[in-house]
């Protein structure tokens, strides 16, 4: 790790040009009717912990111990449910991707696996480009043929008053080892042209998306449709469900993914 500005986590103060961070979960059948956690794992600026949960599920908040990701860091979330478990991750904040003194750009990768007959919802908060970073978010989730999920991935592009930073996210999904989603956006200064133009943000700044995977999907496929204005919502090779949605806030962004979740319980 090169020389560079100063962070503190965890009390330690960490020099360099980038932070490497991995935090691990594994959900696991009890045997009692609920879901143990076997590995909670976590380092430098991802914290794990546990939250009280009823039912049959487990219930893990995802805690930033600093800020960042900065530019140079690359930071990991691993999460494996396994058969008939279940488990709900959120967040307790917003992830605010920020500038650094290196000019690399930070790493954010989400690895999902979920076993037959286990249930994941993964809902973090939003994920906030500020100006001046430079981050590339890459999630991939791996289903099993009879697995449940959950996922809302929210991005906003510019705290208030300001330009965003670039961000790039990609977001891939295989149920049953067959890919039925892979797809890349590509927001702020030096993305592709047309990011902001009617066929994509059209001018909005929250972007985000709700996958929904059911067995019974499978007999009765999702309908395409609009789900009132700036959301949608199509049927995906396999039983799942993706829901695209855009605002002009975060706010706004949430409550039209809700709705959407709602719609399709």
């Amino acid at each position: 790790m090169g020389q560079g500005t100063a962070r503190r986590v965890d009390g330690v103060s960490v020099l360099g040009t980038g932070v490497r961070s991995v935090a691990r979960i594994v959900a696991r059948d009890d045997g009692r009717g609920g879901t143990s956690l076997p590995v909670l794992e976590s380092d430098g600026p991802l914290a794990l912990r546990r939250t009280r949960a009823s039912g049959p599920e487990a219930r893990v908040m995802l805690v930033g111990a600093m800020s960042g990701p900065l530019g140079g860091d690359h930071f990991t979330v691993e999460a494996r449910v396994e058969e008939a478990a279940r488990l709900s991750v959120g967040s307790a904040a917003a992830t605010i991707a920020l500038p650094g003194q290196s000019k690399s750009e930070a790493r954010y990768d989400v690895r999902l696996d979920v076993a037959d007959g286990a249930e994941l919802h993964w809902l973090p908060e939003q994920l906030i480009s500020a100006q001046g970073s430079d981050l590339y978010v890459t999630t991939r989730v791996d289903l099993a043929a009879t697995a449940r999920l959950v996922l809302r991935e929210e991005q906003v592009l510019g705290r208030v008053g300001e330009e965003p930073g670039r961000l790039t996210s990609r977001l891939t999904l295989r149920i049953a080892e067959r890919t039925v989603l892979d797809q890349e956006l590509a927001c702020g200064p030096g993305a592709p042209g047309g990011w902001d133009g009617p066929a994509v943000l059209g001018g909005h700044r929250a972007v985000g998306q709700l996958v929904v995977v059911r067995p019974e999907f499978s007999v009765e496929p999702v309908t395409a449709r609009a789900l009132g204005e700036g959301a949608s919502v199509v049927p995906l090779a396999g039983p799942a469900a993706l829901v695209t949605a855009v605002a002009p806030d975060a706010l706004r962004l949430r409550r039209l993914l809700d709705e959407a979740l709602t719609s399709l319980a």
